[in-house]
């Protein structure tokens, strides 16, 4: 499941808040945005992909979701907050190698066959984790911990990282083979660039052995590596990028280039991106997995580049005067089924520290908006799509203008820009609005009320941006004549 994914620790975000955020690139499968209430959490849990079930604990916390609205392939509910404004995201597809796989295989889901065969069920997967975990976990580091016992309990069939943040601190985990992990503090001053590949560049085992304040891992970790003879490097830093990831061709087209293009944002004037004698290149196999921005980040600077598309260099898949253009995979992609950016803003009250930005289906091309997690219930717009195509739908109009930009992008990026700022200023303002409210001593119910004005105002732009993209469209079609008779 290809997806991109960012990290801003509260030391490098630009008001103090935790950030993680992700592209969730399923193909085409419609989301909603739901709030699952500790009534309507399952006590046993059955995969879909797996078939295998779960014994879940009795004492579930309410939490945020973005399942897809069909479950026929799975649950795939993306990312969330729950009720003590913990967030985690779930899952980025990341790499592995055969040495891996080979001392470690995956649990894979095995049919019953012939007459006396019998099924086994496989382990978990990135259509699991977030309802296996989020409900049940009270920090980051507990998260980390629960995703642990999980993988070593059932082991999974693929290769995923993920992240969890509090108001104080995020984490990131990713597996090894079909039972092992892996995982890491981010250090508070720093941004994480993930696309696609195995990502940790560092890791520091006395500490996860011992006081285990930034790392933690699987207990046999080191001698599972020692054992297999997994680590290739010659540092005496170790390098877990080098042990339990890939180096193959296709790295360089569809990942490392990716990172090459969010370190270069946030690390402009630090290193030297293009031309012969350039740091890193779109194909460089070490560029960092973390960094110190040259400037504090926002949550726009985030949504940006998760919807980029190597604007100002000569791979634009938009630019016609470039040879070059569309030889690498975008972060932006017409796949994306949802943008989930998650924000905890530890400076305010806990009813309204959890703060989502969405931007619903499609590529760089679609508007975010936030809302408030601590919520019973979110409008329709946002809960209520159906795999029928409808306007009624943030998903599915998100979906439809985005489409006609790109199909038209020369003569249509111009309304496409106007909506995605309208949206911005106006969820903005709107956000503020009602912290002020809550700040001073408003009841708290007033964040559904919220919600539903960001909402309508999303609807109300997104008609209006739809209306003008698709009579562009129109008057751009191959079919249209000029002539003045009939």
């Amino acid at each position: 499941m290809p997806c991109t994914t960012i990290l801003v620790g509260k030391k490098a975000s630009h008001d103090g808040s935790t950030i993680i955020s992700r592209n969730d690139d399923g193909g085409f499968e419609a989301k909603q945005v739901l709030v699952i209430k500790p009534e309507k959490q399952p006590g046993k849990y059955k995969t879909v992909i797996s078939h295998l079930t779960v014994e879940l604990p009795d004492d579930p916390l309410q939490y945020t979701s973005v399942p897809n609205v069909t479950k026929t392939n799975g649950v795939w509910p993306a990312c969330g907050i729950n009720s003590a404004n913990v967030a985690m995201t779930a899952t980025e597809t990341i790499t592995s190698n055969p040495r891996v796989v080979g001392a470690d295989p995956y649990v894979v889901y095995q049919k019953k066959e012939g007459r006396n065969g019998k099924e086994v069920p496989g382990g978990i997967g990135e259509e699991d984790l977030l309802t296996l975990v989020l409900p049940y976990i009270k920090s980051a580091r507990e998260g980390v911990l629960r995703v642990g016992a999980l993988l070593e309990q059932y082991g999974t069939y693929e290769a995923n990282g993920m992240a969890f943040s509090d108001s104080d601190e995020i984490w990131w985990l990713e597996t090894i083979g079909g039972h092992h992990w892996i995982a890491k503090r981010v250090p508070d001053d720093r941004v994480v660039i993930m696309p696609n590949q195995f990502g940790m560049d560092q890791f520091d085992f006395e500490d996860a052995y011992g006081a285990k304040k930034e790392h933690l891992c699987s207990a046999d970790l080191k001698d599972f590596v020692e054992k297999n003879h997994l680590y290739t490097g010659r540092d005496d830093v170790f390098n877990p990028r080098l042990a339990f990831g890939s180096r193959a061709d296709s790295d360089h087209i569809y990942n490392t280039p990716r990172a090459w293009f969010m370190a270069r944002y946030f690390m402009e004037r630090t290193y030297k991106w293009d031309g012969p004698d350039a740091d890193f290149t779109p194909e460089s196999n070490d560029i960092p997995w973390s960094l110190v921005p040259e400037r504090k980040v926002t949550v726009e600077d985030v949504r940006y580049l998760l919807g980029s598309y190597y604007q100002g260099t000569p791979y634009n898949p938009y630019d016609n005067t470039s040879p070059l253009k569309g030889k690498y995979r975008t972060i932006g992609v017409p796949n994306s089924d949802v943008c989930g950016i998650l924000q905890i803003r530890g400076y305010m009250p806990d009813a309204i520290k959890g703060v989502h930005w969405y931007s619903m289906g499609g590529s760089g091309f679609t508007a975010c908006f936030p809302f408030y997690a601590n919520v019973d219930a979110l409008p329709k717009y946002l809960s209520g799509t159906t795999d029928t195509v409808s306007t009624d739908s943030a998903y599915w109009q998100s979906r439809l203008i985005a489409a006609l930009t790109d199909a038209h992008y020369g003569s249509n990026i111009l309304f496409d820009e106007r909506y995605q700022k309208a949206v911005w200023n106006r969820g903005t303002q709107l956000l503020n609005e009602y912290d002020e409210k809550i700040l001073k001593g408003e009841d708290v119910k007033l964040l559904s009320e919220a919600n539903q004005k960001i909402t309508d105002m999303v609807k109300k732009e997104s008609d209006k941006a739809l209306g003008a993209i698709l009579r562009s469209s129109s008057e751009h079609m191959k079919i249209r004549y000029h002539r003045g008779d009939n």
